[in-house]
C-alpha cells in the first residue's frame, strides 16, 4: 500500500487542478455559446465547434499530445484533464445558460448596465449550482480517467498499473485497484452529498 500513496496523491492532484483550470476557462467560453446572451452567431458557432471537436478527443489521445509537448509525468496528464474539462463543463453550462430567465438581465440592461455587469448580477446567481454541480460531476470522472493516464506516460497511478501487469505482479495489482476503488467511491459519495445540497 506504502507504494500506492503517492501515484494515487499525484492522480487526485492532477484530476483536482485540471478540473479547477478547465471549470474556470469554460465559463466564459459558455456564456459566449449561449444563443440567449450572444446574439452575434459567427462567434457563437465558431465556440460551439471548438468545444464540439474539444469533446470528440479521447483523453488518452490528448495525454499523449502533451506528452509530447511537456514530455512524461504529471503536467501532461493536467493538461489532457483541463482540456477535456473545458470540453464536457462548457458544453453543459451553455446549455444550463440557455434554459434560465433573463427577464432580470434585461432589466439590468435597460437601466444602463453592460452586459457583464448584468449578467454577473442577474445570471450567475440562477447558474451557479447547476455550474458547480457540473464541476463536481467532471472531477469524479477526471479521478478515473486520470488513474489510466499513466499508459501514455502522464503520471498517477497509470504507470504503476502498467508496470504491475508487465511484471505480472497481480497482487501488487490487486492492492493498486482497490485502492483507486475505495478513493472513486469516497469521492463519488462526498460530490454526491455536495450535488445534492447546491440542487
Amino acid at each position: 500500500f506504502e507504494k500506492v500513496v503517492d501515484p494515487l496523491l499525484d492522480t487526485i492532484k492532477m484530476s483536482l487542478l485540471g478540473s479547477i483550470i478547465g471549470c474556470i476557462l469554460a465559463l466564459p467560453f459558455a456564456v459566449i455559446a449561449s444563443s440567449n446572451i450572444n446574439k452575434n452567431k459567427p462567434s457563437l458557432m465558431l465556440v460551439r465547434l471548438i468545444l464540439g471537436i474539444i469533446r470528440t478527443i479521447p483523453t488518452l489521445v490528448l495525454a499523449t499530445f502533451f506528452a509530447l509537448i511537456f514530455g512524461l509525468g504529471t503536467v501532461a496528464g493536467t493538461g489532457a484533464i483541463v482540456v477535456f474539462t473545458f470540453g464536457v463543463v462548457g458544453k453543459m453550462l451553455f446549455e444550463s445558460i440557455e434554459t434560465i430567465d433573463l427577464r432580470p438581465f434585461e432589466a439590468l440592461e435597460s437601466m444602463g448596465a453592460n452586459k457583464f455587469e448584468a449578467f454577473w448580477t442577474a445570471c450567475i446567481p440562477q447558474i451557479l449550482p447547476t455550474y458547480l454541480s457540473h464541476c463536481l460531476y467532471c472531477f469524479e470522472m477526471n479521478v478515473r480517467a486520470a488513474a489510466i493516464l499513466g499508459y501514455v506516460g502522464a503520471g498517477g497511478l497509470g504507470i504503476l498499473i502498467n508496470e504491475r501487469i508487465g511484471w505480472r505482479d497481480y497482487n501488487g495489482l490487486g492492492m493498486v485497484l482497490l485502492t483507486l476503488f475505495i478513493t472513486v467511491l469516497l469521492i463519488d459519495q462526498i460530490s454526491t452529498r455536495i450535488r445534492r445540497k447546491l440542487s
